[in-house]
């Protein structure tokens, strides 16, 4: 994680979670953090500890059990708090896995001013019965999803209507992005365009948030 130093003086800071299977410094992390910070977003990357051995021995692992991932999750939190300004905006967040386990973290502390998930995974692909959003009546903080429209793990058509009890959850769509952002070949734009704009959709939920 970065020092203290770097985030002391920031407005807004997001604890930014990878996803299940590439690590914190993975291509689309780096450049989803270098946006988002360009945009004033500061951003604080940390490895779950499967991660984290996967580095030391070069084995891959499966993510640890959600009790331990939502443990280590929220000692970061608590760490990089201490070092923050009192008027510094938390939010938590994360790619696919990490952004679930951020709203579920959500969902249970009641001390976060936001949460972003990056590609959310509403559902397993292909399996519609199997909805991993039970916890979204029980958030404490608004959550902005920013999804591709054709994400295999919520696509549009799939989410249009979502429930009432999503009411503290706002879908922003990126238009033919998969579940890594990346556009259909046809299109006028790339993966980068879509990432840049999906700092520009969490730079805007920052400003309601400071004027809630």
């Amino acid at each position: 994680m970065k020092t203290k130093s770097f985030w002391a003086e920031s407005r807004a800071v997001l604890v930014l979670a990878h996803g299940a299977g590439a690590p914190a410094d993975s291509p689309f992390m780096e450049e989803l953090a270098q946006a988002l910070e360009v945009k004033g977003i500061s951003t604080v990357r940390f490895e779950f500890p499967y991660m984290q051995k996967r580095r030391e021995d070069g084995r891959k692992r499966p993510p640890d059990r959600q009790p331990r991932l939502l443990e280590y999750f929220s000692e970061v939190v608590d760490q990089v708090r201490r070092e923050l300004n009192d008027d510094c905006l938390m939010l938590v967040g994360g790619k696919s896995m990490g952004g679930r386990m951020a709203s579920v973290l959500a969902s249970e502390r009641s001390d976060l001013a936001g949460v972003v998930g990056f590609g959310y995974p509403f559902h397993p692909p292909g399996r519609l019965d199997k909805w991993r959003t039970d916890h979204f009546a029980s958030l404490h903080c608004p959550m902005l999803v920013v999804q591709g429209t054709r994400d295999p793990f919520g696509k549009f058509e799939e989410l249009d209507e979502f429930p009432e009890t999503w009411s503290r959850v706002q879908i922003e769509w990126l238009e033919g992005g998969n579940h890594d952002f990346q556009p259909l070949a046809r299109q006028q734009s790339s993966q980068s365009a879509l990432i840049d704009d999906a700092a520009r959709q969490a730079r805007a939920f920052v400003d309601r948030l400071g004027q809630a």
